[in-house]
Parts: C-alpha cells; structure tokens; sequence
C-alpha cells in the first residue's frame, strides 16, 4: 500500500492522518471544550483539571499548527489569550462525539457507574 508524506511524516491511511491531528490523551477534550465558543488558557485548565500547564501548552501549540485551533493575543497587561476553533477544529467535533458516544456505550456494557457518585 503506498503512503504519502506529510511534515517529513509518512502515512498509510486517511486513519493514521486523522489521529495526528486529534488522537493522545488532550486534543480532543480540548477541542471539545472549544465548541461553544472561545476560552483563555485558564479556563481550559480549570476545565481539564487533570492536564499539566506543560502539556496543555504542547497540545495547544500543536492544535494551532495543525490548523484546529486559533490563537488570539491581546496587547494587554497582564497580556490576555482566547483560543478558539478554526473551521478544521469545528469538523472534527462530529467525530469526537461519535468516539464519546462510544465510550459512553463500553462504559455502560462494563456495568461502571457512570457519572460516578460523589462520596459524601
């Protein structure tokens, strides 16, 4: 099967592409989260409270170089930031919502609760 190059990265499938693009542990949270409209950088991280400030920074700099997210510098003190989707972004939230749907359906075929109770 041929592939073809990309970035100086060789691909097989329109899958391998894709997931390049949105695949790992934060780009899809991430892009999700975006959808309704733009965040600064800490409302992201308080919304994805599990994310590192390094990795939230790596993987919005690669949302931005893929062209999924944009990124909006204000020329204020202290300097402001809002992220928001770019119409590439905005195309692949059927496809994370599909993926959620899925997850959800394993979840409930695992029999876990789900959202889990809050201990008291």
């Amino acid at each position: 099967m041929p592939g073809f190059f990309h970035d100086k990265k060789l691909y097989y499938t329109p899958i391998e592409f894709a997931i390049s693009h949105i695949g790992g542990t934060w780009k899809m949270p991430i892009l999700w989260r975006l959808q309704n409209g733009p965040l600064r950088y800490g409302e992201l991280k308080e919304d994805i409270p599990r994310i590192s400030d390094k990795m939230l920074t790596s993987q919005l700099k690669e949302l931005e170089t893929k062209g999924m997210v944009h990124r909006k510098a204000y020329a204020e003190v202290p300097l402001r930031v809002e992220y928001t989707l770019t119409e590439k972004g905005k195309n692949a939230l059927p496809v994370i919502e599909t993926i959620m749907k899925y997850g959800y359906a394993l979840i409930q075929d695992e029999g876990i609760e789900y959202p889990p109770k809050k201990e008291q």
